[in-house]
C-alpha cells in the first residue's frame, strides 16, 4: 500500500477521537520514528509504499492510539526544552508549562551560574526533565534529583546519560525526610497536586495511563507536598536560596499564603502560556 493512501486511512480512523490536526500529527510523529521519512519526504516521493510487515506495525500503533495510549509511550520518547526523553508509564509526560518553569529558573540564574556554583535540588523529579534540562542550561551547576519511585529514577538516570549530563539522584520519600543533610541554593519541585475532585477535567488518555502517584492528592490536604517541601527549604535552602513550584491552578492564593506563613519573602505568582496560575517563587532570606 502506497504510504499516502494509508496515510489518509490512519487519520479518518482516529477522527472519532481525535480532530483531524492531533490525528495528523500523530502520523507524521509515527513516521519519522519508524521509517525515518519526514513529511517533506512524503511529498518528493509520493509512490512510496509500506511492506506487509510496516503496515502490521502501523496497524498495531493505531490500534492502541484508539484506546487512547499516549503516542509519548507509543514511542517511547518526547522532547521537552530542546532535549529528547525517554517516558513510559513509571513517569509522567513531560508538559510544556514545565517547560516554562525550567525556563523561569534558568533565566533567573544564568548570570550568577557563571560566576558561582550552583547546587539545585529537583525533588519528584520523574523522567528526569526538569534536572537535566537545568544541568544542560547551566552547566556550572551541581544538579540532585530525589524521587520515591525506583522505576521513575531508572529511567531518569537512562535520561541523563541520554543527554549527556550528570546527575546525582537520590531514592528518598520526601515525606518521610526531616533533614535533607546539604545546603542549595535553588530547589525545585512539580509535585503531585491534582485533587480527586478534579479528575473528571483529566483528559482519559492522561487518567488511563500515566502514575497516579505522580499525579494526585487528596482534597482535604491537597498541599501535603508544598507544605513538606517549604519546611524543608527552610531548613535546607542557603541565605536568599530559591525556592521554585510547579502548582495546582486553583489553588495560588493558598500558595502565597503558605509560603508567607513560612516566612519566604519576595514571593512571585505567574500564570503559563494557558493564563493559569502555575509557577511560583520564594526567596529565604
Amino acid at each position: 500500500m502506497k504510504i499516502k493512501e494509508y496515510r489518509t486511512q490512519f487519520i479518518d480512523e482516529l477522527t472519532s477521537i481525535y480532530d483531524a490536526g492531533e490525528a495528523e500529527s500523530f502520523f507524521y510523529l509515527i513516521l519519522e520514528e519508524k521509517q525515518q521519512l519526514k513529511r517533506i519526504d512524503l511529498a518528493l516521493q509520493p509512490d512510496l509504499v509500506f511492506s506487509e510487515e510496516e503496515i502490521e506495525v502501523w496497524n498495531s500503533i493505531l490500534e492502541q492510539l484508539k484506546l487512547e495510549i499516549p503516542i509519548q509511550y507509543l514511542l517511547g520518547k518526547t522532547s521537552f526544552y530542546g532535549l529528547d526523553f525517554e517516558v513510559n508509564e513509571n513517569v509522567l509526560i513531560p508538559r510544556p508549562e514545565t517547560e516554562e518553569l525550567v525556563d523561569w529558573i534558568i533565566s533567573k540564574n544564568r548570570t550568577i551560574e557563571q560566576s558561582s556554583n550552583l547546587k539545585i535540588l529537583d525533588i519528584g523529579t520523574g523522567s528526569g526533565c526538569i534536572a537535566i534540562s537545568l544541568v544542560k542550561n547551566l552547566p556550572n551547576a551541581q544538579v540532585f534529583a530525589i524521587d520515591v519511585s525506583e522505576k521513575a529514577l531508572a529511567t531518569a538516570k537512562k535520561n541523563a546519560e541520554r543527554n549527556e549530563v550528570r546527575v546525582t539522584f537520590i531514592s528518598q520519600n520526601i515525606l518521610e525526610t526531616l533533614d535533607l543533610g546539604q545546603e542549595f541554593d535553588i530547589i525545585v519541585s512539580n509535585p503531585p497536586y491534582v485533587r480527586n475532585l478534579e479528575k473528571e477535567e483529566i483528559k482519559k488518555n492522561v487518567l488511563d495511563n500515566e502514575p497516579h502517584l505522580a499525579l494526585f492528592v487528596e482534597d482535604n490536604d491537597a498541599l501535603i507536598f508544598y507544605r513538606k517541601i517549604a519546611e524543608l527549604a527552610q531548613k535546607n535552602l542557603s541565605n536568599s536560596g530559591q525556592l521554585y513550584f510547579e502548582i495546582n491552578q486553583y489553588l495560588g492564593k493558598e500558595m502565597i499564603a503558605l509560603l508567607e506563613e513560612m516566612n519566604f519573602e519576595n514571593i512571585e505568582l505567574r500564570k503559563d502560556i494557558y493564563g493559569n496560575d502555575r509557577m511560583m517563587r520564594g526567596l529565604r532570606l
